[in-house]
């Protein structure tokens, strides 16, 4: 978390590539907020709420963009945050053991 808001206090993060710079920070986005998922997960053992606190921290993340010199917070990269937070959980539950019957 704390790498994710240092990362969100930079004025500007663009590397020049253009549409390739949207598109990788998009995904850089749902594989962070992925990853925090899973860590909460492991931390808490309890996916509903590690999905709660990991949801909550995207909103508080672009909140506090919207605040930085040079960023905004979007509603849309709320949702980003949320679709890697939706396919880390899927591939957590198709990961599980499955009991044959």
């Amino acid at each position: 978390m704390g790498v994710i808001f240092a990362l969100s206090a930079q004025p500007d993060l663009n590397s020049g590539l253009g549409v390739w710079d949207t598109i990788l920070r998009k995904i850089v986005h749902m594989t962070a907020f992925g990853a925090l998922w899973w860590l909460w997960l492991r931390a808490l053992g309890r996916p509903v709420l590690a999905c709660a606190i990991t949801l909550a921290y995207a909103v508080s993340d672009e909140w506090h963009q919207s605040f930085v010199e040079g960023r905004h917070g979007a509603p849309s990269d709320v949702a980003i945050d949320a679709a890697g937070v939706g396919i880390a959980v899927a591939i957590w539950v198709y990961s599980q053991p499955r009991s044959v019957a």
